[in-house]
């Protein structure tokens, strides 16, 4: 539990915008989870770096949820602040072909503002959910495409919330569905993105055709976390599980999707042992059959920050 002192801490610093005992069903996609000590949703960078140092200096662990996408929050309480971003939403084109998107930006929001001016580049995110944070921390993308082909920097402020830093492209170690080499308790704030000038009809084209094909092979009209598991060498986890007679699997409230197996649907009343449970069936029953290992490619907090 989060002591006075820092309770006050955080309600002087961020006012209405720090919620106690907030349950974390509320603010992920799957709408499972327990409570949170606190959630603290800073509508500035300077917020962000008060309520980093507020948590430093009282030793309170912290965690950053974005959106919710990517993340299954267990029914146990989350010890220590979640921290959402959301507000953090500056978008700036620059002269030199790029943009600066700041953490809080969501995929609609950035989709939109490249279609509107006719930049090309970015295509390729429109559909993918949650926000600019989480897709750098997970270097989001789809099949021949990805975050770290697009980012020129990114903007990284300390866990004490004392330093920050414009890290390039250079600097960082991005690998399948994740970026590797920040210190752990660091957030994410901006980055800067390559994009190249084209025209409002032509860009509009190709999200259209992406989201086309999103739609019909993907659950998108039920909540869910997106792909569970990240997809294995050579092969795609969705056709493993559904190889092993897992397709529509439920178990409680949730569900392996019928539409795509690497996706866990909550059908109304699930908990997040009930998905955690179908997680643990499919990657014994794909190693029964197939010889896999599959790792989750979603992000699982609870008991500690």
């Amino acid at each position: 539990m989060i002591p006075r002192s820092a309770r006050e801490a955080l309600e002087e610093a961020l006012g209405d915008r720090v919620h106690f005992d907030f349950p974390l069903s509320r603010c992920t996609s799957l709408r499972v989870g327990g409570p949170v000590d606190a959630l603290a949703t800073p509508a500035t960078r300077e917020e962000v770096a008060c309520t980093l140092a507020i948590c430093a200096a009282h030793q309170i662990p912290h965690c950053v949820i974005g959106a919710g996408f990517n993340t299954l929050a267990l029914d146990d309480r989350l010890e220590g602040v979640a921290i959402q971003l959301g507000k953090l939403r500056r978008l700036e084109e620059r002269p030199d072909c790029s943009l600066r998107v700041e953490a809080g930006v969501s995929h609609g929001q950035l989709t939109n503002f490249c279609i509107e001016r006719g930049l090309a580049g970015l295509e390729f995110g429109c559909g993918i959910p949650g926000t600019i944070g989480g897709w750098l921390a997970m270097n989001a993308g789809i099949p021949g495409r990805e975050v770290k082909d697009v980012v020129q920097e990114i903007e990284v402020i300390s866990p004490t919330g004392r330093e920050l830093r414009h890290i390039p492209r250079a600097g960082l170690r991005f690998v399948y569905r994740a970026l590797h080499g920040l210190a752990p308790g660091s957030v994410i704030l901006s980055a800067l993105f390559s994009v190249t000038l084209s025209d409002t009809h032509t860009v509009r084209a190709e999200v259209e055709r992406l989201l086309a094909a999103r739609q019909g092979s993907q659950p998108l009209n039920v909540p869910s976390c997106g792909s569970v598991f990240v997809n294995p060498p050579g092969d795609f986890a969705g056709r493993l599980i559904e190889a092993a007679g897992l397709k529509g699997r439920r178990l409680g409230g949730a569900e392996i999707s019928p539409i795509h197996a690497n996706f866990i649907a909550n059908r109304g009343n699930a908990t997040a042992a009930d998905v955690l449970a179908l997680i643990q069936e499919a990657q014994a029953a794909v190693w029964q059959t197939a010889g896999v290992r599959l790792v989750p490619e979603v992000r699982i907090i609870g008991g500690k920050a």
